[in-house]
């Protein structure tokens, strides 16, 4: 069983917008409503500098098996030192501690960055990803009730912060 993190490139946009694109079909965790194709995700694949912004995969036998990447927390410059992390493993790889070694890669890689906060908002209930988040280093620090809605339904999300 060979694990490899590495930074993505754009071969593995195919991949990458595939394990996306399970979660905005199936799951609450994101807000997007509508899947993706590869040109309609290069936008965001191209924000990453591998600096401030970043897109670690994880390879399992030589299979995209999932990924962390951090990105703009608000287009406005005074937020330039705020990054937002998430994570998103393909549902096969869910619970073996993935997210954990993708995390435990990437966010050393940012405290070398001219970086101060991470933010992870995560939609609730989502037991699993706080769990993450909270061995990560991160706390709660906001709850805003039923601001997202999908599948019919509003939805809570949690701000966790962590220092960089």
């Amino acid at each position: 069983m060979k694990l490899t993190l590495r930074h993505a490139t754009r071969n593995d946009l195919p991949a990458l917008v595939a394990i996306y694109n399970h979660y905005v079909a199936t799951s609450h965790c994101t807000f997007d409503t509508t899947a993706f194709d590869v040109q309609t995700r290069l936008p965001w694949f191209a924000q990453f500098d591998g600096a401030r912004y970043q897109c670690l995969v994880a390879e399992h036998n030589g299979a995209l098996a999932g990924y962390a990447c951090t990105g703009a927390l608000k287009p406005k410059a005074a937020y330039a030192t705020s990054v937002e992390i998430s994570v998103y493993l393909k549902p096969d790889n869910i619970g073996g501690g993935l997210g954990r070694r993708l995390y435990d890669e990437l966010l050393p890689r940012l405290a070398s960055e001219d970086l101060h906060r991470a933010y992870a908002l995560i939609a609730l209930p989502n037991a699993a990803s706080i769990r993450l988040h909270e061995a990560c280093g991160f706390s709660k620090v906001a709850h805003l009730a039923e601001v997202g809605r999908k599948f019919d339904r509003y939805w809570d999300v949690a701000w966790y912060e962590r220092a960089l």
